[in-house]
């Protein structure tokens, strides 16, 4: 202990320590410098690549949709082979599809929606469905409701009971989009209370959407979740659904709380108006 006392009180150390320090803080700069040239380049010769890829995407999308041109001569393409098995051509060529999906309908969505399948660009959207971070897991969704592909209805709902709020709205307006009411009648067990963010997320995404066949939503209103029969209650007004009516004067009789009976009155006078309106 003395000694290095001793070592501290005669300054001997100084010296060397600073030259020490000012070296590697140079050494530290410049591998940081270096590191930050190549994630530049790194960037800017990606950014080359989306350009390229981006032209051959077009002509093939052009074929593909409105050629009419199968899948299985593009895949015999010499000049689509070699792209087809890139993997950033892919995920260029997803968002590409999915993109053109979204400003198409009719002939042509479906068109997208069968080369979606078959250039198996499907398969990378399940693939994100089981990824332990949960912004990627929520791109897989969005793609799958977006390109309708009805069979990753249940693993979706499933993924909805997470604990996460923003991957729970994404997974359930999916689910809604992909199948309507049905995307939301699991909520009748849900055990934890769906907060009012959700709530709205979940009514927006029903207007968005235009469902038309609202069977089955009056089953939330006999859930034993207060704030399910609460989201029951606002989607039935907001959508005006007078049909309904019966159902919402029975649960104003039969309330699991005072807070849901002046509410679920507030729906049947509203209700009562439009009827009467229409």
């Amino acid at each position: 202990m003395m000694n290095i006392w001793e070592l501290y009180k005669n300054s001997h150390w100084v010296e060397p320590f600073l030259m020490g320090s000012i070296c590697l803080f140079v050494g530290l700069s410049a591998v940081l410098y270096l590191l930050i040239i190549e994630s530049r380049n790194r960037k800017i010769k990606q950014e080359k690549l989306r350009n390229d890829y981006e032209q051959v995407i077009v002509e093939l999308m052009y074929s593909v949709v409105f050629m009419d041109t199968p899948f299985s001569l593009v895949k015999e393409d010499p000049n689509y082979v070699l792209f087809l098995k890139n993997k950033y051509f892919r995920a260029v060529l997803a968002e590409s599809v999915i993109n053109l999906h979204k400003n198409y309908d009719g002939v042509y969505a479906l068109k997208l929606e069968q080369f979606y399948k078959e250039s198996e660009l499907i398969n990378t959207s399940f693939r994100k469905l089981k990824s332990h971070k949960w912004e990627v897991k929520c791109k897989g969704i969005t793609e799958l409701a977006e390109m309708n592909i009805t069979e990753a209805f249940d693993t979706i709902i499933s993924i909805s009971k997470s604990k996460n709020k923003t991957l729970k709205i994404t997974a359930i307006n999916a689910a809604i989009k992909l199948e309507g009411i049905k995307g939301i009648i699991h909520l009748t067990g849900h055990p934890y209370p769906v907060d009012d963010w959700t709530q709205l997320n979940i009514i927006n995404a029903f207007k968005k959407h235009d469902i038309g066949d609202v069977q089955g939503v009056e089953y939330l209103l006999e859930s034993k979740n207060t704030t399910v029969v609460a989201l029951g209650l606002k989607i039935i007004k907001e959508l005006k659904l007078t049909q309904k009516l019966h159902h919402v004067e029975q649960l104003t009789q039969k309330a699991p709380s005072t807070l849901i009976q002046y509410e679920a009155q507030s729906v049947l006078q509203a209700l009562t108006v439009n009827l009467a309106n229409e």
